[in-house]
């Protein structure tokens, strides 16, 4: 008898919605970059890239890619208010150049790592990259207590709208939700009215999202087991909010590396990116993507 785990059972459940095309990634350089703690993640923004991770404190630190090299500007952004670490395990970068910025923080309860707290925070951006941290900059704290594990805000369009989407990281029950930006900015918790929107079911250990908006499509950025391996999932965002589950265009699980996969960019085009690892060493990786 075929035993199979709630993890397997789910992906199986969702396999009539896989759609045929081919999306092949290739590993082309890895560097290692210090300073940043564990990185949890990779943000693009006009032409700069913010590594986040959680260093003695939670941080950000700004790069710019100069030729084929990935250069530090001597901009670093630490996640404190009166000099405590508030956002201490930053999940995601939430930021559109129009709407509230959003930050993600998934808080341990337990040392066994099985009791998660989800919060996300209304930032002043540009206030926190003025001064370099979260004094006078922090608008709103949401608990996410929507979600099921842990939390990874990113922006995604879905019929002409912004929304947030953010996702969970366990082996079951796993869902992408969108929120209303302008709801949970001003919310308590996203359990509030108006503040969720719609939610699909999607395959575990997903530990951040990219919206690549050319493509209305959305990149789960996952493990293949709990803390280890690389996997690329490309879902179509709008067909997979109308059928309630995720439609995947391309799982790509062609990189074969061991180490925990946390996030994924792409750097000014859909044919170059970074993605980031937990890693002390090698955990800054530029990958070419065809289509």
């Amino acid at each position: 008898m075929k035993i199979f785990t709630i993890s397997a059972l789910v992906a199986l459940s969702l396999c009539a919605f896989v759609q045929s095309n081919t999306i092949d990634q290739q590993l082309k350089k890895t560097i290692t970059i210090d300073s940043l703690g564990a990185c949890q993640g990779i943000s693009y923004q006009n032409g700069r890239i913010f590594l986040y991770g959680d260093r003695e404190v939670g941080m950000i630190r700004e790069y710019k890619m100069e030729n084929d090299s990935l250069v530090y500007q001597h901009k670093e952004y630490k996640l404190t208010k009166n000099g405590e670490d508030v956002i201490n395990h930053p999940t995601g970068i939430a930021y559109n150049g129009t709407g509230p910025a959003f930050i993600g923080n998934s808080i341990r309860l337990n040392p066994e790592g099985t009791k998660w707290k989800a919060v996300i925070y209304c930032v002043d951006w540009k206030g926190l990259q003025r001064t370099g941290t979260l004094d006078g900059n922090l608008i709103n704290t949401v608990d996410d207590d929507a979600c099921i594990q842990g939390t990874r805000p990113e922006y995604v369009k879905y019929e002409s709208k912004w929304y947030v989407a953010t996702a969970d990281y366990g082996d079951h029950g796993n869902e992408v939700r969108l929120y209303d930006p302008e709801a949970l900015k001003k919310a308590a918790k996203t359990s509030d009215k108006g503040v969720l929107y719609k939610k699909f079911i999607c395959t575990p250990w997903v530990q951040n999202l990219h919206w690549v908006a050319n493509k209305g499509i959305l990149v789960l950025i996952q493990n293949k087991t709990e803390g280890h391996q690389w996997r690329f999932t490309y879902v179509d965002l709008k067909k997979s909010i109308e059928t309630g589950k995720q439609v995947v265009i391309s799982q790509v699980d062609q990189i074969d590396r061991g180490d925990e996969l946390e996030g994924f960019s792409f750097i000014g085009n859909d044919l170059k990116g970074i993605a980031v690892t937990s890693s002390r060493k090698n955990n800054v990786n530029f990958i070419t993507t065809r289509w």
